[in-house]
């Protein structure tokens, strides 16, 4: 029996990973694929550190004045004809969401790619309440049809091979299928076709919405957002309370900024801007239209200031594809929605418990998710703020002792000098035994050498060779 990633904790899920040579090849391809593409388009642009800050500082202006945001957005929004509901929490978001699709009396549900929408894990209420519940977008499609999570923000199956997904689509009801790319999107276009035809109700997330206008702003590179949008007599949208941009002039910014950080385009295929229901006279667009606001956790950062700037996120993904330790384990191992850097620095804001908090030491603190950030957001540095703040909450323990100790012994220069004399003494001694191996069954390093070549200590410390250049 295989026990689900969701009951595994951090080192265990890492460890399936890590042992999974195909997932660990598809993961690391398509990242590289999406950086290149990324570092094309940002040199393309030009002046990309210039636009990097203008996103910084949009951003922080927004979160700064969030109240005074959400209540223009709301105001403009209702004027609009639309409807807008706060939700305190996941459960509150999840009630609403299905008090609606009762009102609409809607037995299918469509449902286009959304973060908070897995967050809130609207898909098992629906089910829970007998309501069908389709995602629309291929890759969600795909791991919906696998029971699983998304593996990346942007590319939800990014650790499915075309034959894994032949085989989805023919447990789905496809016949004479090949592994063909366009023969396998062919029939997902046809069967996702009627679903949106059959459709009761819709439901989106929200890339951005705009307090000016009162405006939805979805960005997306398949029709189907059009059609869950437009399509259902009812449409939710689903956002977290971040997600504001004060003027139209800010979303072209983002549109510059968001495509070539998450795929490198310069402009998504389709994008979106939806202010309301269908007024008279329009032909197309929901005759209904609903916007949940979910805070969860999200104000709690408010203030904070080594973590208030973690609500900047634009859900990018460009973190995940230079991060060192998601292109080695990929986003399950985060065991939550949310992967890669922000998802460690997020998920324990959101649901601070002891699995979550794990999550801050999946870093090598390297850096290069700051400065893959396109609204400059410092991971690097609340991920050590989450481990000193899991340290304090820890209290005393064997970690802490043996840092004291640590810094006891390596702040004399003499006590540093013996430790080293000794060390010496133990590798040529360990030197003795063939190959570097005997340092993977050391106890410290036996996990940390499972999938690493751990080199033979140098013959001679680089303080001897040293000192032999001063001498010479």
């Amino acid at each position: 029996m295989i026990v689900p990633a969701s009951r595994l904790a951090l080192k265990a899920r890492a460890a399936r990973a890590l042992d999974d040579p195909f997932l660990r090849k598809a993961v690391r391809v398509t990242v590289e694929r999406l950086r290149a593409g990324r570092d094309r388009s940002a040199e393309a642009l030009g002046n990309w550190q210039e636009w990097r800050e203008r996103g910084r500082v949009v951003r922080s202006h927004v979160i700064e004045h969030l109240d005074y945001y959400l209540a223009e957005f709301s105001d403009n929004f209702t004027q609009r004809g639309g409807r807008v509901h706060f939700a305190a929490d996941a459960a509150e978001a999840r009630q609403i969401v299905l008090d609606i699709a009762r009102q609409a009396a809607a037995k299918l549900v469509v449902k286009s790619k959304s973060m908070v929408s897995e967050e809130i894990e609207i898909n098992h209420e629906f089910e829970r309440a007998g309501i069908e519940c389709v995602e629309t977008d291929l890759g969600e499609w795909i791991i919906q049809l696998a029971k699983e999570a998304p593996s990346h923000l942007i590319i939800p199956a990014i650790h499915k091979n075309r034959h894994q997904v032949k085989a989805l689509f023919e447990e789905a009801g496809a016949r004479d299928l090949t592994t063909d790319t366009d023969v396998l999107a062919g029939f997902a276009r046809r069967r996702l076709r009627e679903r949106f035809l059959q459709a009761d109700l819709g439901i989106s997330g929200c890339n951005f919405a705009i307090a000016e206008t009162g405006s939805i702003a979805l960005f997306t590179n398949e029709g189907n957002g059009r059609m869950v949008t437009t399509l259902p007599k009812t449409h939710v949208v689903i956002m977290g309370m971040e997600r504001i941009l004060p003027t139209l002039s800010d979303l072209e910014l983002m549109a510059n900024l968001l495509p070539r950080s998450a795929t490198g385009q310069k402009l998504t295929t389709y994008l979106n801007l939806l202010s309301g229901p269908r007024r008279d006279g329009e032909t197309d667009g929901a005759r209904e239209m609903h916007v949940v606001i979910l805070d969860n956790g999200r104000s709690g950062q408010l203030g904070d200031p080594e973590f208030q700037d973690v609500l900047n996120c634009i859900r990018c993904g460009a973190c995940l594809n230079v991060c060192p330790v998601y292109r080695q384990i990929g986003g399950h191992a985060y065991g939550s929605v949310y992967s890669g850097p922000i998802g460690a620095v997020l998920t324990p804001l959101l649901a601070p418990n002891a699995k979550n908090r794990e999550l801050a030491n999946a870093s090598s603190l390297c850096g290069a998710c700051f400065e893959a950030c396109p609204v400059k957001i410092p991971l690097h540095d609340m991920l050590v703020h989450q481990r000193r703040r899991n340290a304090e909450a820890a209290g005393p323990g064997l970690e802490r002792s043996a840092f004291r100790g640590f810094a006891w012994l390596f702040s004399s220069p003499r006590t540093f000098a013996l430790l080293s004399r000794l060390g010496r003494a133990a590798e040529r001694w360990l030197r003795r035994f063939p190959g570097p191996r005997w340092l993977a069954r050391l106890p410290l390093l036996r996990e940390w050498a499972r999938h690493r070549s751990l080199p033979a200590p140098a013959a001679r410390s680089f303080r001897e060779q040293y000192r032999d250049l001063e001498e010479q």
